[in-house]
């Protein structure tokens, strides 16, 4: 009896299929697309709605200004949820890509976006704060942490954004710091690395300072070219109102009224570390970025950048922003690659401290024998 009701429920569950073309349980729930959101949200050659078909549960189709979503109730809802952050998007003048539509995804799913939606952190909010706007193209975080890194320099003094390869983390500093002067809050931009590779003695190397320094700091460059007119950078080095040096060149100045970069600050030692931040002047920020995992120092130095947070825990207006591999906005690639090196990283530790000899009082008595 049981297993002839099972066919016979199995039975009509296929017939509702094959009525309705869908399943039992779908729902299906319509909305009205703003006929000054549906090409943004559609994309080019509608690459945001495959995007979001391949991302999605739920079934989705557009005709006309009208969006069908069908699926599990669950489904159905979820989807309701990105393409409401996605029109807000799209009304906001942004073109919403397959990137955004991922992005907006994958911040949805997280089990804490309910309150963090709440608390004014939902994908729209955070894909659509401009930092700077040049020639048709705006820098703006787009992740999460990004929105937090950003907000952070904002509101203090001295900021750490410590993150793998690719998170942004010298780019958008270097956008709040163009931004900063575009607005006269500070009267010059400092941007600064260590020249580990040559042991931040250039002497020895030919040529002029500047191309001695150039290969250090070609990647500032790249970024500044990104946010002012290539045309009008040699002249604002030439008066001072953008710098660019070895860190060795900070030592002994006072930075009055500057926003201050400190970029691969992994390569930084602990003495180097302080004598940076001391060079803070009064209505000057500095941002610190860096990688603990591609410290380029010589074996058994240890890194300012590593050491800097214990020290510094506590201080006020102090804040330690923390970038993931969720947050590279590189080639999809290098966040993978991020994670593989890390869990390779682990593994070695691990089989460092099983394989490490014992050193009790029993080992030591025996290797005075």
């Amino acid at each position: 009896m049981e297993q002839r009701t099972r066919r016979g429920g199995a039975s009509r569950e296929q017939a509702a299929r094959d009525l309705t073309g869908t399943e039992p349980n779908a729902v299906q729930s319509r909305m009205a697309l703003p006929d000054t959101a549906l090409l943004a949200l559609l994309g080019s050659r509608d690459e945001s709605l495959r995007a979001a078909e391949e991302l999605l549960d739920a079934d989705v189709h557009v005709r006309g200004n009208e969006l069908t979503l069908s699926g599990e109730p669950a489904d159905v809802a979820f989807a309701e949820r990105v393409f409401t952050e996605l029109v807000t998007l799209a009304q906001r003048g942004q073109q919403v890509g397959k990137d955004t539509v991922r992005r907006t995804v994958e911040m949805l799913s997280d089990e804490n976006a309910a309150d963090r939606e709440r608390m004014g952190e939902s994908p729209a909010e955070v894909l659509s704060l401009d930092i700077l706007s040049r020639r048709g193209k705006t820098i703006r975080p787009k992740t999460l942490n990004q929105k937090r890194y950003v907000d952070a320099i904002d509101s203090h003094t001295i900021v750490f954004g410590i993150g793998p390869a690719g998170t942004g983390k010298t780019y958008l500093a270097m956008a709040k710091a163009v931004q900063a002067l575009q607005a006269k809050v500070v009267n010059r931009i400092i941007l600064t690395r260590p020249a580990v590779e040559a042991g931040e003695r250039l002497g020895y190397l030919p040529g002029t300072l500047y191309e001695k320094i150039d290969p250090y700091l070609r990647p500032l460059y790249d970024a500044l070219h990104d946010m002012i007119d290539p045309e009008s950078i040699p002249k604002l080095m030439a008066a001072g109102t953008i710098e660019v040096a070895p860190l060795a060149y900070m030592r002994g100045r006072t930075l009055n009224d500057a926003f201050i970069i400190l970029d691969e600050a992994q390569n930084t030692t602990p003495e180097q570390m302080k004598m940076f931040l001391t060079r803070l002047g009064f209505g000057s920020k500095i941002v610190v970025t860096g990688d603990v995992t591609q410290i380029d120092l010589p074996g058994g130095t240890r890194s300012g950048l590593q050491v800097v947070r214990d020290i510094l825990d506590g201080v006020e207006d102090v804040h330690f922003a923390q970038l993931t591999s969720t947050d590279v906005v590189r080639h999809r690639l290098v966040s993978d690659i991020v994670d593989a090196y890390a869990r390779f990283d682990a593994a070695n530790e691990r089989r460092g401290l099983a394989s490490a000899p014992r050193t009790g009082p029993d080992q030591r008595r025996r290797g005075r024998r």
